[in-house]
């Protein structure tokens, strides 16, 4: 598997174990429809969650967050609508971004962004 496969990888890991930790139920892991994918969609207060986790070695290029643009947001909303659509959710949703950091020595910080987006309707 490529590095940076790897690095994207372990960062999914080490969200959802955050996000376990803090109560967020876990219902789906890389859901994919079509070409498209959620890299973590949760359940938190009855609130379904679509989440992009972003890892990144540096911030050289800008912070792990910085990453999920506006293109991939539209893709995002595009596969939630589908989960809605197939799980026939009636209740509210969000959109989280999960940035996980890497530093030289290995280390990381977790940043957790809650509604990070939201569909503009175009």
């Amino acid at each position: 598997m490529a590095k940076h496969l790897e690095l994207g990888k372990q960062g999914e890991h080490l969200a959802k174990a955050y996000l376990e930790e803090k109560g967020y139920e876990i219902l789906d892991e890389n859901w994919t429809f079509g070409k498209l994918e959620v890299d973590l969609i949760a359940l938190m207060d009855r609130v379904l969650i679509f989440i992009e986790v972003k890892t990144r070695t540096g911030n050289f290029f800008g912070e792990p967050e910085d990453f999920v643009d506006t293109r991939k947001q539209g893709l995002l909303i595009m596969a939630a609508d589908e989960y809605i659509y197939l799980m026939e959710h009636k209740g509210d949703i969000r959109f989280d971004i999960v940035s996980v950091l890497f530093d030289k020595k290995n280390n990381f910080t977790i940043k957790h962004i809650e509604d990070a987006f939201w569909p503009t309707g175009n």
